[in-house]
């Protein structure tokens, strides 16, 4: 079948070396590979490779055997070198739009040392993705006496932790972003956690965490109406969740019920109106369960797994190596990434002994199309008990449409598009207004002040929150323009949590509003809430310890996860491919881990979704009907940033 296909994939990116001597190992070039290619396949840069085998620069040859240094930090130059002139070499990842001239000047190179260390620029030119040579040979005496200024300076190292950030890190020690970046490059495009960073500096500052100051609310008790009667508090049941049973607004219910102005507690008795039918949303009601085998369970469950690898293209196409595919084509990264997490989750299940077959097909799929009918009809998939994939929207609706008639689930694993009314198909990943939904649900079933700091150029936010959060106040604009920072002062509510809702890319207009909100926290409780990812606010230019004393929220499908089952998922990962999981690869885990422990109930995958809502490592799965028909998740997380400089869960 066409799945084995992707072993060869995987085969072409492990390279074969043989060891010669105890500080060296041999290496026979092999037809296009490249000198950054082999230098990434053994840590090494390429500089390193130039030292042992000079004659490389003059250009690589297949069948050339080339020696690879074990420990390139420890290769040494002889003291008449050291004496005659100054060598360095440090490595530069080329970002997109840079150019040689940008380079060249960042690093105060000239044209012709930088193609002397990088010979492949000669003939190939700037590639994005490529790591090159910056060298910096017979440095002036003003340079010579900066390096031996430096050789002084103290360094720490730091090993990346979860929930950390750049900024974070770089506040902790004392030093700046643009510093960290400089100084360990492989943390400019992210920071994987475990990475060893190294640091200018001392050990980091202690910081004290600042507790903002809890008004009381004084709610004065009103008369119960009559024809009241009693109701137990169930659990996860929220204020909201309970005005919204009750037909009544979350006023009139503490009116009636006074001790729920300090929270809602399970086994509470409220009063209630008498004719008031409660009815308690089953799809919020559902607690979340951990999943075990079944020691019943005796007959084998069937899974198949459409992945887009698109082996055909790859074997087609005779103008690019896997190597050159790998780095330009992004959605090829993202299904590898997907499909290592998943292979993660099969070896888990096998590990637990769960009596489940899975089958891994090639989809071939793209926007337009893909060959997903053909594997159903050839496969006969309609005896499947579920299938993942495919990953686009419209492919995974062409194969519900399918297997509806044999009531076979689909489970969309990556598309967040609006599905359409199928009965047998369950999107996994939230929708846009779920996930905001989900945080405005959230400040509502706190009791909070809500409003709205929405940038007039953000029509769809505005449009969103005027159709499905009704009444909630705006910040005016003088003139249209420039936002009038007392309204959102007029807006404040005392004595209740202000929970302020800014949306704007806007640099202006985001220090203007912490501005105020800063000032404003003297006598008022208050957040600051976004609904969507904002790359300004990871910029310089907005202090981050502000964001933290304003506990910045925002909704997630994603959590932080520090349990000892996720640590331990991490950690095989690592051990398994050489590099930290990221975001593809652990959907892809949690994704396939939780379908086949659905099915590992007893029951269909259908009967489990219905009823239970699960978490795996980075993601939860609360499956609910929608009212046209089909299945999709609720699963939000609400995270904010915490004083300690880390990213926490809100309770």
């Amino acid at each position: 079948m066409k799945y084995f296909s992707i072993v060869i994939v995987s085969a072409l990116l492990v390279s074969c070396a043989a060891f010669s001597q105890d500080k060296t190992i041999k290496h026979t070039v092999s037809k296009e590979e490249t000198v950054n290619q082999i230098a990434l396949k053994y840590q090494v840069t390429p500089y390193d490779i130039y030292q042992l085998n000079p004659d490389v620069r003059n250009g690589l040859k297949p069948g050339t055997v080339l020696l690879i240094s074990k420990s390139p930090s420890k290769i040494a130059t002889t003291k008449e070198e050291d004496s005659k002139k100054v060598k360095k070499a440090i490595t530069h990842e080329v970002q997109p739009k840079e150019t040689l001239y940008g380079i060249e000047k960042k690093y105060g190179v000239s044209d012709e040392a930088l193609k002397k260390a990088n010979p492949f620029l000669e003939t190939d030119g700037l590639q994005i993705g490529q790591t090159i040579v910056i060298p910096v040979v017979g440095a002036p005496a003003e340079q010579i006496k900066k390096d031996k200024k430096k050789e002084k300076e103290s360094y720490v190292y730091h090993d990346v932790e979860p929930k950390e950030t750049k900024y974070s890190i770089a506040k902790k020690y004392n030093t700046s972003v643009q510093d960290l970046e400089s100084r360990n490059p492989a943390v400019i495009m992210n920071l994987p956690i475990g990475f060893r960073l190294t640091i200018k500096g001392a050990p980091p500052k202690q910081y004290d965490s600042t507790v903002l100051k809890t008004e009381e609310v004084h709610t004065k008790p009103v008369a119960p109406k009559p024809e009241l009667t009693d109701y137990q508090v169930k659990p996860k049941e929220t204020l909201y969740s309970l005005s919204k049973s009750f037909g009544l607004s979350q006023d009139e219910l503490i009116a009636l019920n006074p001790a729920l102005s300090t929270g809602v507690q399970e086994g509470m008795l409220l009063k209630v109106p008498a004719n008031a039918t409660a009815f308690v949303s089953q799809d919020y009601a559902k607690e979340t369960s951990v999943l075990t085998k079944k020691s019943s369970m005796n007959d084998r469950k069937q899974v198949a797994l459409l992945l887009p690898f698109n082996i055909s293209a790859l074997e087609s196409d005779k103008d690019n190596s896997l190597q050159d595919r790998l780095k330009r084509d992004k959605f090829l990264n993202m299904t590898l990434d997907f499909y290592s997490g998943a292979l993660m989750a099969i070896d888990s299940a096998k590990v637990l002994g769960l009596p489940i077959d899975v089958s891994i097909f090639d989809s071939q799929e793209n926007k337009n199309g893909s060959n997903v009918s053909q594997i159903l009809q050839q496969n006969k998939l309609q005896g499947a008990d579920a299938i993942i994939g495919p990953f686009y929207q419209n492919n995974a609706e062409t194969a519900a449409n399918y297997l509806r008639l044999y009531n076979v689930p689909v489970i969309s694993p990556l598309s967040k598009d609006r599905a359409n009314p199928i009965d047998n198909l369950y999107q996994t990943v939230p929708t846009n207004n779920v996930v905001k939904n989900a945080m405005f649900d959230y400040m509502r079933s706190k009791s909070g002040n809500i409003l709205a700091v929405v940038d007039p150029k953000k029509e769809s936010i505005i449009q969103y929150i005027k159709t499905f959060q009704s009444g909630i106040p705006f910040a005016s604009f003088s003139s249209g323009v420039s936002l009038d920072a007392a309204s959102i002062t007029r807006l404040l509510v005392p004595g209740k949590m202000n929970y302020v809702v800014m949306e704007t890319g806007n640099t202006s207009m985001i220090k203007t509003t912490i501005r105020t909100l800063l000032d404003a926290m003297k006598t008022h409780q208050v957040q600051l809430v976004i609904l969507e990812p904002n790359e300004t606010l990871e910029t310089d230019e907005i202090n981050f310890t502000n964001l933290t004393k304003l506990r910045l929220m925002y909704p997630s499908v994603n959590r932080k996860n520090e349990s000892d089952g996720a640590k331990n998922f991490r950690k095989s990962y690592r051990a398994k491919n050489n590099v930290s999981p990221n975001t593809f690869a652990t959907r892809g885990f949690d994704v396939t881990f939780d379908t086949m422990m659905r099915l590992a109930q007893g029951g269909s995958y259908q009967q489990t979704a219905n009823a239970v809502t699960t978490e795996q490592v980075d993601n939860k799965f609360q499956f609910f009907n929608k009212e046209d028909g089909g299945h999709a998740n609720r699963g939000v997380y609400i995270l904010y940033y915490d004083t300690d400089l880390t990213i926490k869960e809100a309770n």
